[in-house]
Order: structure tokens, then sequence, then C-alpha cells
């Protein structure tokens, strides 16, 4: 079993990507269960954010002090007419207040791991994260930085930059858990962003996600538990699964994986609600034994070798 501490003071970090960020202080909660959110978010953005407040309020009654959901939990439309005449501004979204009114009347955290929203004087769209506090206020904002542009074999193309902004910020956020680098699924590829987070003190990875079947299979477990082991890390990963009413199927295998790599949960292919109860002292353990914070080196410019020696 795990539990999870949080940082009381107040305290201000570097990072050359980041930047300097000051982190408000939140109270230390120990003994944290956290709940993980798997679902199949459909085309109708009610009854997904019907599907999120009901769980929500589970999540509080079991215990909970913080809800994660996946990657676009809010609409899941490939059809990009039908899904643009739903989305709003981030100000303008009835959505975003109903889950603000339900962290705030339930008293959890909530990471309602990604909603697109319309970027702010753009005419391309933002896939924003947004953590909510226990009062109902938005505590922290993420755009996804690394859109999710690919040709499979499988016949299966995507190209999220032509609707979508890339983000141009990592950013880091205090919670009961601690501090929390946010990052969303094509992100996990890009192990650049979680060295900086590493760097700036980060102790929790979040990577809500919609990860597609092919890829899935291949690549879901490897890259989780590999930004965990090379951060030491917790990765927190809430997945859409299944079949979607816009004929995309997703998959699944939300995640929680401690800084050893270790999983400990793995929720399949079925939408519903894990629980998980994790211990942040986990972090200190594994960074003693292995201390690649410590041992970590600045690295320069590559040196490249060919048949007339150094180039």
């Amino acid at each position: 079993m795990l539990t999870f501490l949080a940082i009381t003071e107040l305290c201000s970090v570097a990072c050359p990507i980041i930047g300097r960020i000051t982190f408000v202080p939140v109270k230390v909660v120990v003994g944290v269960q956290i709940a993980v959110h798997q679902m199949t978010s459909g085309v109708d953005p009610r009854k997904n954010v019907a599907d999120m407040t009901a769980t929500i309020a589970a999540a509080a009654e079991a215990g909970a002090i913080m809800y994660f959901a996946p990657e676009m939990s809010v609409l899941l439309n490939r059809n990009r007419a039908e899904a643009t005449a739903k989305i709003t501004s981030e100000s303008a979204s009835t959505a975003l207040a109903q889950l603000r009114d339900c962290a705030r009347d339930t008293g959890l955290w909530v990471h309602l791991g990604s909603m697109a929203v319309h970027d702010e004087g753009d005419s391309k769209l933002a896939n924003r994260t947004v953590v909510i506090n226990p009062q109902g206020e938005i505590q922290a904002r993420y755009d996804k930085i690394h859109l999710f542009d690919v040709s499979l074999e499988s016949g299966e193309s995507w190209c999220e930059s032509s609707a979508y902004n890339a983000g141009t910020q990592p950013v880091i956020v205090d919670t009961p858990l601690g501090l929390m680098g946010l990052a969303i699924c094509y992100d996990m590829r890009f192990p650049d962003l979680f060295s900086a987070y590493a760097k700036a003190g980060v102790g929790v990875l979040t990577l809500p996600s919609a990860f597609t079947v092919p890829t899935g299979e291949a690549h879901w477990h490897s890259l989780l538990r590999a930004r965990a082991i090379e951060s030491g890390s917790f990765v927190i990963a809430a997945a859409q699964c299944g079949l979607h009413a816009d004929g995309r199927k997703t998959y699944g295998h939300s995640l929680v994986v401690d800084p050893w790599g270790h999983v400990l949960l793995d929720m399949g292919i079925n939408p519903g609600l894990g629980l998980v109860d994790l211990d942040l002292g986990r972090i200190a353990d594994v960074r003693a034994q292995i201390p690649v914070h410590a041992n970590r080196q600045p690295i320069s410019a590559p040196l490249v070798l060919g048949t007339n020696g150094v180039k």
C-alpha cells in the first residue's frame, strides 16, 4: 500500500526549460487515496460530464482525495464539424463549470484529464489539462505540447496539429500529492519534458491519455514504466478505453506506476473507477538507492566521427 505526503513549505525552483516557479503551499495529507476514472467518452458532453460527476462523488465517498480522468474526457468525437459545434472557450464551458461545482461540493481535487477548448484569439483549439482544487478554483492549466501527427501501419492516421495548437509551457502544480508535473498522452514519448520536471523536484507525473490500440499494445506499459523509473516518480495515467461513439477504439489499461517501476494499478479494457493508496516516501527510498538526480551530468553536443575522423 502507498501513502502520499505533500510539501508544506513555500518553495521555488529553477529549471532551464520551465524557468523559476513558486509553488503555493498545500496541507500535508498522510495516507492518501487517489481515484482513477477509466472512461469510454462519447460525442455528448452532457453524458460524459454526468458520468464524471457521479464518479467524482463515488470517489469522495470512498475516501479518495484526488480524482483523475483521461484525455478528452468531456468530448471525444473525430467528426470535426460536430465536435467544433460543442467546443467553447474555457471561460464559456458549462462542462468545466459543472466540474468545478462538483469539486467544491465533494471537497475533492479534480484532474479532469484534458478537454478541447477554443484557444484565445486563435482559430485552432487547445488540448488542455485543468486541475481544480476543492474550493472549485482552477489551480493549474497545461496545454499539450507534443501533438499526435502519425500514420500507422494499421491504417490509422491522425493529424492533431491540423486542429490544435501545441502548448509551449511545462507546468508544475502543488497538490496534496506533492509537486505534480502535467503532461498529456503523446507527451510521454519525449523524455526531455520529464527530465525537466524531475530536475524541478516533481515526484508525481500525470499522463491522461486516449491511446490507440496498436500503439497501446506495443508501447503503453513500457513507456509509462520508463518515465517512472528514469525520474524516480509516480506516474498516474488515466485512459480512454473501448469502442467509442465516433468509431475509434482506445486501448484502456489506466496505470499507476511507482518510482521503482512497479505497476500498482492496471484497469484493463473496461470503464470504471480504480482506487489506489500511495506512499510518497517511496520516492525518497528509490532515489536513495539509485540517485540518478545526484549523478546526473550535463550533456554536451555529441561528437560525430566519420571515416576521416572528427567532423
